[in-house]
């Protein structure tokens, strides 16, 4: 299981870059002033500079790919329950993606901001959840064919 957290974490470091990146390109058109907003302006003010910025931001994106593209190994441990498997992959990955929106600046600093962010995560997270309910069931069912089938 281990080997196989790390290969996923590993396959997720470049992925999480690659999301921010393309967030930080949706922004900036979204705003549409021909300019290129790779990091929110907090963030660039508290590092000195848009360069040690964007690096912060690049480490700290592959780190969140890299969190729940390892996360993700929790599925697939059968022996636990799926009450065992929510829990524990929710737990995983609110422990690096708040700190991370927080200290990122992805997230306004405040207590309105803390709010939103908390419940559009836990609407993104039932929306994910559900995705893997519905795998496991269907998983569920074609085992149970298989077995009627002998």
């Amino acid at each position: 299981m281990k080997k196989k957290v790390i290969l996923r974490a590993l396959l997720g470091a470049p992925i999480g870059l690659t999301i921010s990146t393309f967030i930080a390109m949706f922004i900036s058109a979204i705003i549409g002033d021909g300019q290129f907003y790779a990091v929110p302006p907090g963030l660039e003010v508290e590092c000195g500079g848009e360069l040690n910025a964007v690096l912060l931001q690049a480490a700290c994106s592959m780190l969140f790919g890299a969190a729940w593209t390892g996360a993700y190994a929790i599925w697939e441990n059968d022996r636990w329950s799926l009450l065992r498997q929510t829990v524990t992959h929710l737990m995983v990955c609110s422990v690096f993606a708040l700190p991370i929106a927080w200290f990122m600046h992805w997230i306004p600093r405040n207590a309105v901001g803390l709010l939103g962010y908390i419940a559009s995560f836990l609407v993104i997270y039932g929306i994910f959840w559900l995705t893997q309910y519905l795998n496991m069931k269907k998983r569920i069912q074609q085992l149970n064919k298989k077995i009627d089938n002998q």
